[in-house]
């Protein structure tokens, strides 16, 4: 996904969609607009959307309807999805909202500094993961796919291994097999 990703607002009434435009402006993100499910289905197919705001009842597809065919697909399963419902919030909604990796559930009408806020967080962690993501990708060609690992560690060469002077020997006293772990403190008093 391109820096420029759109943020896709997604309602059946024209005037909701001007309102969260409106909210939406100051943050200077691209947007773009649709009324149905299905043509916020091909907005997102197409490619370059940060994060999607839905209305959760539309006619004909519905926004978890929405959600779960953007979950199927690889491409799309990451995308952000704010959904919005001016019908309150019940629990299957609430269930079925959260199973299927909704950010968030709003109630319409929408506070325009909430929205501002929740969605810049979410588009800008979405970024950050998509160029991660990338840089993950570019570092892996690089590397010919293989992931660098670190040498098993190996048991040391027993003839090759040396005290230093400032190390201090565990010492056996009157036939004990103690282990460094197991040697008494000094007496500090």
């Amino acid at each position: 996904m391109p820096p420029d990703a759109a943020i896709l607002i997604v309602d059946d009434h024209e005037d909701t969609l001007y309102a969260l435009e409106s909210a939406l402006a100051p943050l200077g993100y691209r947007l773009l607009r649709a009324t149905s499910g299905d043509e916020a289905l091909k907005h997102v197919l197409r490619g370059q959307i940060g994060l999607l705001l839905l209305d959760v009842r539309m006619p004909g597809v519905s926004g978890l309807d929405v959600v779960r065919y953007l979950r199927r697909l690889e491409q799309t399963q990451h995308i952000p999805v704010i959904l919005l419902t001016g019908f309150g919030t019940d629990q299957e909604l609430t269930s079925a909202a959260f199973g299927l990796g909704v950010a968030d559930l709003v109630m319409k009408p929408v506070d325009p500094w909430t929205l501002r806020t929740k969605v810049r967080y979410l588009y800008d962690a979405h970024q950050r993961s998509v160029a991660l993501e990338r840089e993950v990708r570019a570092l892996r060609a690089r590397t010919g796919g293989h992931h660098p690992r670190t040498p098993a560690p190996t048991a040391p060469d027993r003839r090759q291994v040396r005290p230093r002077a400032d190390t201090a020997i565990p010492v056996q006293r009157d036939g004990e097999n103690r282990t460094p772990a197991q040697e008494p403190a000094p007496d500090r008093t």
